[in-house]
């Protein structure tokens, strides 16, 4: 079988799928009292979200964000927990960290939990805070910074 990867703008018609694939990685990777912030998220159109695609079907999201000229803001990464360990995690890094470099940026500024912060720190994120059940219960908040291109 193909593994097509490809990424793609998000549109509306995706928040149904990114819905799904958030489900599917609740509550191991985010608090449920999450859903409702990813959901406004969605309805506002993030500019700059991408939707993944694995042989046509959405399986993943994620988006960069401007916080200054220097720094871009990584949002709302997530992907099906079906299909996690296929190497999706690491195809959205380096597709962030190139964005991330073409957009000018230096910086990439990463909000996760616990569980997800050794995942980026893999790519040289470092831990900036640490906020007991900043998520939620027992949920920790993890700020981390990414260099990038330097």
């Amino acid at each position: 079988m193909r593994n097509d990867v490809s990424f793609r703008a998000y549109s509306s018609n995706d928040k149904s799928a990114c819905l799904d694939i958030f489900d599917t990685n609740c509550p191991a990777y985010f608090a449920t009292n999450e859903r409702q912030d990813y959901a406004d998220y969605l309805d506002s159109n993030p500019e700059g979200y991408e939707v993944c695609l694995l042989n046509g079907d959405v399986v993943g999201a994620f988006g960069l964000s401007s916080r200054t000229s220097d720094i871009q803001g990584l949002n709302w990464i997530l992907i099906s927990s079906n299909y996690r360990g296929k190497g999706l995690g690491h195809q959205f890094m380096l597709r962030a960290m190139n964005k991330a470099e073409q957009l000018g940026a230096k910086q990439i500024k990463i909000a996760t939990s616990h569980l997800s912060a050794p995942f980026f720190a893999r790519y040289g994120a470092t831990e900036v805070t640490n906020i007991p059940d900043g998520w939620g219960k027992g949920m920790h908040r993890i700020d981390m910074d990414l260099f990038v291109g330097i």
